[in-house]
Parts: structure tokens; C-alpha cells; sequence
């Protein structure tokens, strides 16, 4: 069984994708934190026409307060429910919340699908380590997850 997991795909990004079961996580920043993804506002409502089905017991949305989607959020109670052992994920920000995904989905033994297409990724700088762009960090963070099985598929899979 295959499950698709929807990261951060709220207002303040743009995202889209849709596969059954879907798993919809919704990103909160703790109080002491920025000011972007504040419980209840518009920046951390789910972007239009991207939230669960209701009613639909195949969909279901998750919230987190950290990078990953399983911590602490009951996701992978959830998933096995539903037999699921591989997730498909998409989302904000394949260096972030992508990647520590797909990480914590490794050592729970799921298969790791990731959609290059259907993530992205924000330009990234350092004072003495450069700079990168936002598709060179997206591809930099594709290229490691692949290198720890990950399975990369999209527009430029062959």
C-alpha cells in the first residue's frame, strides 16, 4: 500500500497533489518562534482546495510544531492502519520538512518516494559557507535522500 504525504502545503508556499491515502500535514510555528505559521492565521491555513476530504477515512491532517511529520503527530499509527509501507512526499521545503520526513520515515522501515517536481525549496546563504539557489538546494537535498534509497521520480526521471 502506498500513502501520499502533503508537507506544509499552506498559504504561505503554493503546492498541489493528490493520491489515496493522503496524509495532510499542517506546519505551526511555536510561540517563540517567527511570526509566519501562527495557529489561526492565514499564512498557516492550508492552501485553497488542498486539505482532507471529509468524511473520507483515507484522509486525515496532521499538525507539527518541528521539521519532521512523524514527531509527535501520530502519523505512523496511522499510516500502519492502513498498511501502508510506502509514502509518497511532496511538499515545502525539500531541505526541511521534506527531508527530516523522509528521514524519519527511513527508520521506520517505509519505502521513500519523493515527487521532485511537486517540492521546493528557498535559496539558502552563509556568511563564509556561499550561497545556493533555490533549485540547487532543492536538488542538493534530492541527491543526498537518493543517496540513502530514496526513490526520486518526475518530470527529469528517466
Amino acid at each position: 500500500m502506498h500513502a501520499l504525504i502533503v508537507i506544509d502545503a499552506q498559504n504561505e508556499f503554493s503546492a498541489k497533489g493528490l493520491r489515496e491515502p493522503v496524509a495532510w500535514v499542517q506546519h505551526f510555528n511555536r510561540p517563540t518562534e517567527s511570526a509566519a505559521f501562527v495557529p489561526g492565521s492565514w499564512g498557516a491555513e492550508l492552501s485553497p482546495g488542498l486539505s482532507p476530504r471529509e468524511g473520507d477515512a483515507n484522509e486525515e491532517r496532521f499538525t507539527k510544531d518541528v521539521f519532521g511529520a512523524f514527531t509527535g503527530t501520530g502519523l505512523d499509527e496511522w499510516l500502519r492502519a492502513r498498511s501502508v509501507t510506502q509514502v509518497l512526499l511532496v511538499g515545502f521545503y525539500t531541505h526541511m520538512c521534506v527531508s527530516t520526513t523522509a528521514r524519519e520515515a527511513f527508520v521506520r522501515d517505509f519505502r521513500v518516494v519523493i515527487d521532485q517536481d511537486a517540492t521546493g525549496a528557498c535559496a539558502i546563504e552563509h556568511d563564509w559557507l556561499g550561497s545556493q539557489s533555490a533549485d540547487e538546494v532543492r536538488r542538493s537535498a534530492l541527491l543526498q535522500l537518493s543517496n540513502m534509497g530514496a526513490t526520486i521520480q518526475g518530470q527529469e526521471s528517466p
